[in-house]
Formats: C-alpha cells, sequence, structure tokens
C-alpha cells in the first residue's frame, strides 16, 4: 500500500503525521521543538515542490509512507490523480490511501509556515508554526491513529482469508 499525507505545502502538517505514522514521533506526548525540527522535511520544503511525492519511510506492516505539497487544489482531485498515475506504471489504484491532513492545522501553524516558507521570515514564522504544532498534534496524532486502525483491521482481514483456504 502506498499511503500520502498531503497538506498545502507538504512541510508541516503532512511531514509531522508521517513521521507519527513511522514512529519517529512520539505518540504518548507533545514532541518538543528540537524533535519537530529533526522530522524529516518539517519546515524544509521549499515552495517549487509542490506537486511532488517524497517518500518518508517504509511503516510496521511494509507500507511506504510518502508526503505531498498540494497548494490549493482539491484533495479528491489529486487522489484521483495520483491513483491514476499509479494505475498508469502498473500499480493498482486500489492500494494507494490518500490522508488530507490540512482540516488538523491551524491558525498559528498556517500564519507561521507562510511567514518562515513563503515570506522567507524564518525567524518570526518558524517559532509560531512549531507552537501550532504542538497545539495540533494531538489532533494529527488521532488522524494517524485512525488510519493506522484501518490497515490493522485489513491486514487481520488478509490473514483471516488466507487461513480459511
Amino acid at each position: 500500500m502506498k499511503i500520502i499525507y498531503s497538506c498545502y505545502g507538504g512541510t508541516h502538517s503532512s511531514p509531522v503525521a508521517a513521521a507519527i505514522h513511522l514512529g519517529r514521533l512520539p505518540d504518548d506526548r507533545i514532541p518538543s521543538p528540537e524533535e519537530l525540527m529533526k522530522t524529516d522535511y518539517y519546515d524544509k520544503v521549499s515552495a517549487d515542490i509542490k506537486g511532488e511525492l517524497l517518500h518518508c519511510g517504509e511503516d510496521k506492516w511494509g507500507n511506504q509512507v510518502y508526503i505531498l505539497g498540494r497548494g490549493s487544489c482539491d484533495p479528491v482531485i489529486i487522489a484521483r490523480v495520483i491513483r491514476a498515475g499509479f494505475a498508469l506504471n502498473g500499480g493498482r489504484p486500489e492500494e494507494t490511501l490518500f490522508i488530507d491532513t490540512l482540516p488538523h492545522v491551524n491558525w498559528k501553524m498556517r500564519l507561521g509556515g507562510y511567514l518562515s516558507r513563503v515570506a522567507a521570515w524564518v525567524g518570526v514564522g518558524r517559532p509560531l508554526v512549531i507552537r501550532g504544532t504542538q497545539q495540533a498534534y494531538r489532533n494529527l496524532m488521532g488522524l494517524v491513529k485512525g488510519v493506522q486502525e484501518d490497515l490493522w483491521m485489513k491486514v487481520k482481514e488478509e490473514n483471516n482469508g488466507r487461513s480459511r483456504r
């Protein structure tokens, strides 16, 4: 399965969600600013790579985890395009899970992200986006836990189907 966490810029909520998914950020507490800054792609992605899938790793079930900055494009349309791309390359579109992290972004993340990444006022924007990320963290963690529970149920169903044969 290909799991794609997507947000506006691909530099804050989607890298954090991917890191939670991969076990690189804690699931029992809010991470420190230092932990967030060590997260792959966090507050490091430039606007010119919007639309590119960035590989983050493989989860414990063997799924490939990616992030995607999609700009203002409709997430439903982007998911369809990505699935079509996988199909054109011989993949199975139904093995693509697209997760929109943007509903979990708060105003501090939006403003701080804009100031840090677009306006290049990192000294002002980064502390604000970090605080916003810490405030949104439990919601992002809940999103990821829901995705992981769905994946676990799918694995159990597949294993039960195999054992009945």
